[in-house]
């Protein structure tokens, strides 16, 4: 059985549900919640990927994402790898914490985006021992459950930086009425919006469903997209990122290809490049001295662990970056 596609575009939106092996739990304790989220941050801010609804159940999660780059199975490859590694060696175990692949839904920016939503919250509440229970009881139990976004989503002062609410929120019209939605789905029942799902993967409009065929596959395979950097709308051309970051750090540029300068200098550049001008590792290789995609990786890494245990390198790229971020709100689309 072939494996569904993993249709990757710029603005792209998905439900991801990811379940442990075994239906075992992938959440033992908060301490493993609470990590769970450090590191989902870390993955959005790398990746540059808005998060705009979250639940945490005890053998699965489920993330409402959308990707302003088309960098999806980067993201999550990360991510899991980030969390597989804390939760493996925390609890002294080995092997895989997920039963195969995560699951990835591509969603309409449209009604079905508002029904997957109230699906997704709705969540906590279907284990066995609430089903039997009245709405009020469901509605108690859900206002409470913190491993959610729903706190956020029903008042402001249980909201999360990291975690965008108004796209979902402007489809109803604030927080008042989203909160009735959500009520009113737990008292009378909702059906399952993927039961609706389009060629195994997509949910929405017939409509939708051809646009996305049209442009981004073809014969059951995923279409060449040499225009995708074309559609990412916050990149910057890697000799200007490049410019900025000597400039920031008062070097010259022609240091970053040479293989043995700076750790920390080639570490910054690196990053930057990564996360502002929509280069892949590969590519970011070739511009730092020819080196291949594991050595871009480990310059990175190195550059996240030095950051860590020392101020003045954390200033240093924070300082940088700042100054990349200027010139890309500068830059007019």
């Amino acid at each position: 059985m072939s494996r569904p596609l993993r249709i990757q575009f710029p603005g792209a939106l998905y439900l991801i549900t990811s379940r442990g092996n075994e239906r075992r739990k992938i959440f033992i304790d908060d301490e493993d919640r609470n990590k769970f989220l450090k590191l989902l941050i870390v993955s959005l801010k790398t990746y540059r990927v808005v998060l705009n609804a979250y639940i945490m159940m005890g053998n699965h999660f489920h993330l409402l994402i959308q990707t302003k780059r088309a960098n999806l199975s980067e993201f999550m490859r990360h991510f899991n790898i980030c969390y597989t590694s804390w939760f493996n060696y925390h609890h002294s175990r080995c092997g895989h914490l997920y039963q195969g692949r995560y699951k990835a839904f591509l969603i309409a920016v449209d009604s079905y985006l508002l029904e997957v939503s109230r699906y997704l919250h709705l969540n906590s509440v279907r284990i066995p021992k609430l089903r039997s229970k009245g709405y009020e009881q469901r509605w108690q139990y859900l206002q409470g459950y913190h491993w959610s976004s729903l706190p956020g989503y029903i008042n402001k002062e249980m909201s999360s930086d990291f975690v965008d609410y108004d796209l979902i929120l402007s489809m109803v019209g604030g927080r008042h009425r989203y909160r009735s939605f959500v009520l009113d789905g737990l008292q009378h029942g909702i059906s399952n919006p993927f039961e609706e799902l389009k060629k195994g993967v997509i949910l929405g409009s017939d409509d939708f469903v051809d646009k996305v065929k049209e442009e981004y596959v073809v014969d059951g395979s995923l279409r060449d997209q040499p225009s995708y950097r074309g559609l990412m709308m916050d990149v910057l051309l890697p000799e200007v990122l490049m410019n900025c970051v000597a400039d920031a750090l008062a070097v010259d540029k022609r240091i970053f290809s040479v293989r043995f300068g700076n750790g920390v200098e080639r570490g910054i550049v690196s990053e930057l490049l990564y996360r502002y001008s929509g280069l892949t590792q590969p590519e970011i290789g070739k511009l730092l001295g020819g080196i291949d995609h594991s050595a871009v990786s480990k310059l990175r890494c190195r550059l996240k662990r030095k950051m860590e245990h020392d101020k003045q390198v954390k200033e240093q790229y924070t300082s940088t970056e700042d100054k990349v971020k200027e010139i890309l709100s500068s830059v007019e689309i």
